[in-house]
């Protein structure tokens, strides 16, 4: 099966749509991490041997594929192929209208779009309107993926629980017998028999440090830890990073939920304090609680550290030490925040906010666990805070405050950005969570601007891979409230479809 794929990759100067064509398909299957090679080797032909200006024709469909598909695998790819679109006056030619595939192609690349270009932008109320008349037509076949891509663009999808949707979409419409999607279903299967394994080594971990039993104030996610873990690295020989991460994110509910709902300011000083000097000295002075929880956090870092040592003879503690303590210090301030009722201005809020959203902590480990090559200037980088931590760490927390607030306005915290921005402006809330929603559409387009060639030879595809897969998981489990801290049955249910429940096959479970 595999063979026959890379058989018709093989042809991309004589065959160069099918191809693109084939290589979304495989992508949206969840079977690129078979191909990654065969893919961007496909791509660079096409750019070197044809160029793109030459194979960009007035469709809609092509053209959107050939901008998502570029940007995505971190080529630069130019707004201007959009043009072949428009008329003299700059607006999109009338007869996209009816091209429902075109309409669903320019709307997934309009989520790839960088700061400053504005096509897209200006023409996506005009598409959204377009879809929406689309759904409403009862003998569109393609309403349901329609509706799919609305409720949550295919960019902002985590590619595994894309590739269960898509899979069990395309069943319906070609059946079983569709040698591509019998390899789909296995290699899924595989995958999810994988990931059940590892859920099962990172419960007897967590079964052994006991937080859980020894903190009762602390919300045991620890699947729903696992299933982010699974969505920032989702390819299957990134088991070790998944396994990882998850005691990470298990670690950072618990320390959050300290900061949350049970240390005093004076307990929550002095533990930041001891985070800060990551020495066991400091243990002392902490409440038997809070020992119990940096114990369990200083030797899971260290012994992940001294993996880091072992096999590639870089000293991570002290990077990953102060993403902890800086973690702990943004803590710090929305504790004393809400303990002294201060709403602060959204610009002060937000500088704080998306170094405690985690994601930095959580990336930064990431870049240990899955890059081969390490390199000083890319510890510099992470040191820094580079900007695609930071902008995935933005996502991640203005898509949980828009899920959050209501929830927190109910315990009396005065820290959100939405709360900020009604304080600030004097708006009402749906106003203000537009504002928010803007803000994080904007943070979208940095992060994406993050995907280019310079980065990919600082951090690695993979690891820029992760940086994106964070924000997607964010809008994923948020997109309909707290997915992690108040989970509904649709959190349920990704959770049951990307774990659990096997994908048929042949229609036998």
């Amino acid at each position: 099966m595999e063979d026959e794929v890379r058989s018709a990759m093989g042809e991309v100067l004589i065959r160069p749509w099918q191809v693109l064509e084939l290589i979304d398909e495989v992508q949206r299957l969840g079977l690129g991490h078979r191909f990654e090679e065969d893919i961007l080797e496909a791509l660079e032909r096409i750019v070197s041997s044809i160029g793109l200006d030459n194979i960009i024709a007035a469709s809609p469909q092509k053209c959107g594929l050939v901008f998502k598909l570029f940007r995505q695998h971190g080529f630069e790819v130019s707004q201007d192929i959009f043009s072949h679109l428009m008329d003299e006056n700059g607006e999109f030619i009338p007869t996209i209208q009816s091209d429902t595939k075109g309409i669903m192609s320019l709307y997934e690349a309009s989520f790839l779009t960088f700061d400053g270009e504005n096509i897209l932008q200006i023409a996506k109320p005009f598409i959204i309107k377009c879809l929406k008349h689309i759904m409403a037509k009862e003998d569109c076949s393609l309403s349901e993926e329609v509706n799919h891509v609305l409720e949550l663009p295919q960019h902002y999808r985590p590619p595994r629980l894309e590739a269960r949707w898509y899979i069990e979409a395309c069943k319906k419409t070609r059946g079983d017998n569709d040698f591509l999607l019998e390899l789909a279903t296995l290699d899924f299967n595989m995958v999810q028999s994988l990931y059940q394994k590892e859920l099962q080594e990172v419960s007897r971990w967590w079964k052994d440090i006991r937080l859980a039993d020894k903190l009762n104030f602390v919300k045991d996610r620890l699947v729903e830890c696992y299933f982010w873990a699974a969505g920032v690295t989702p390819q299957p020989q990134l088991s070790k990073a998944r396994i990882a991460l998850t005691k990470v994110s298990a670690l950072i509910s618990t320390i959050d939920d300290i900061y949350d709902v049970y240390g005093s300011p004076n307990e929550l000083h002095l533990f930041t304090n001891v985070v800060k000097k990551w020495d066991l000295d400091g243990v002392k002075d902490l409440p038997d609680y809070m020992k119990i929880c940096f114990l369990a956090l200083y030797n899971t870092v260290n012994e992940l550290g001294d993996d880091t040592v072992k096999e590639q003879g870089v000293n991570s503690i002290p990077i990953l030490a102060k993403k902890w303590a800086d973690m702990c210090e943004a803590f710090l301030v929305e504790a004393t925040w809400s303990n002294k009722k201060v709403t602060p201005p959204l610009k002060v809020y937000l500088e704080n906010a998306w170094v405690s959203a985690s994601g930095s902590v959580i990336l930064s480990h990431a870049y240990f666990l899955i890059t081969q090559n390490i390199t000083n200037e890319a510890l510099d980088a992470l040191q820094n805070n580079n900007d695609l931590l930071r902008w995935s760490s933005m996502i991640f927390r203005l898509c949980n405050d828009l899920a959050t607030f209501k929830a927190e306005l109910e315990r009396g915290e005065t820290a959100n950005s939405i709360l900020c921005h009604m304080q600030e402006s004097g708006h009402l809330e749906d106003d203000s969570r537009d504002y928010i929603r803007y803000l994080r559409d904007e943070a979208w387009k940095n992060l994406n601007k993050n995907k280019t060639s310079d980065n990919i030879s600082l951090f690695g595809k993979p690891f820029i891979e992760a940086a994106i897969n964070l924000a997607r998981i964010s809008e994923c489990t948020y997109r309909h409230g707290d997915g992690v801290g108040a989970p509904d049955i649709k959190s349920k249910n990704r959770v049951l479809s990307l774990i659990i429940q096997p994908l048929s096959l042949h229609g036998q479970e």
